[in-house]
């Protein structure tokens, strides 16, 4: 692992000022940009975390806050309380608007000197969603899609399901989920891998004996087995695409 830096910066393109968290490798050198969108607990602990270890692969990683119109600042835990005011945020986003942040994240990172121009994103829980959205960018190369809930079913803001995109998919998704998730039935799983299937996009999809936010080492849900694996399958597709 290399030695890293982070900051929190604005970002000052698209239609409004986006907070984001970025760490970056330290020294000379380019490096390929990470986009990762959060659970719905927003830029939390944990997802600072993750940012810092994708920094420490080396690549150039940044969590922008998809709540900024609608609770800047954002940061939760796990409690039933907390799940519920994050979902009350989550239910007011619209796809418009998280691609609209999307492209201004990716801006961002192609102003940076230290970043090359090969681009892929990583997302957890409601960022999973946002992850699989935000493969339809032409500029995303890879994808790493942790159970995003809803692909199949819906769209933020309403609309056709976010799965009707699936054709716009033009680089590499790799989709992650426990065979235990309530939240994502195996019926909306069978239809992902068909989409996938259909419209020849490059794709692994991989199951794991585990309930919905396994990766998460601070959820009640963790588990540790599953998310080595996973972790492993994440180096890969970066390392392969990227």
């Amino acid at each position: 692992m290399v030695e890293t830096q982070a900051k929190s910066v604005t970002l000052h393109t698209g239609d409004i000022p986006i907070e984001a968290y970025v760490a970056k490798p330290i020294g000379a050198g380019t490096w390929p940009g990470i986009v990762v969108f959060q659970e719905v607990f927003g830029v939390n602990e944990h997802i600072r975390s993750v940012t810092d270890r994708i920094a420490q692969l080396g690549y150039v990683a940044i969590a922008p806050a998809l709540y900024q119109r609608q609770a800047p600042r954002f940061e939760v835990g796990y409690s039933p309380a907390d799940l519920e005011l994050g979902r009350t945020y989550k239910n007011q986003t619209t796809a418009a608007d998280l691609l609209s942040d999307t492209r201004a994240t990716l801006a961002y990172l192609q102003q940076q000197e230290p970043v090359q121009s090969s681009f892929g994103t990583i997302g957890f829980c409601f960022g999973g969603h946002v992850a699989y959205l935000a493969a339809t960018l032409p500029e995303i190369q890879a994808t790493a899609s942790f159970y995003g809930a809803g692909i199949a079913t819906m769209t933020p803001g309403g609309g056709a399901p976010t799965l009707s995109l699936t054709p716009q998919i033009s680089g590499v998704l790799y989709a992650f989920f426990g065979t235990e998730d309530p939240l994502i039935p195996p019926t909306d799983v069978a239809q992902i891998q068909a989409e996938l299937q259909a419209h020849q996009i490059r794709h692994q999809v991989f199951m794991y004996p585990a309930a919905h936010g396994f990766f998460c080492d601070q959820r009640a849900s963790y588990q540790p087995e599953a998310a080595a694996q996973s972790w492993l399958q994440v180096q890969q597709l970066f390392k392969q695409y990227l």
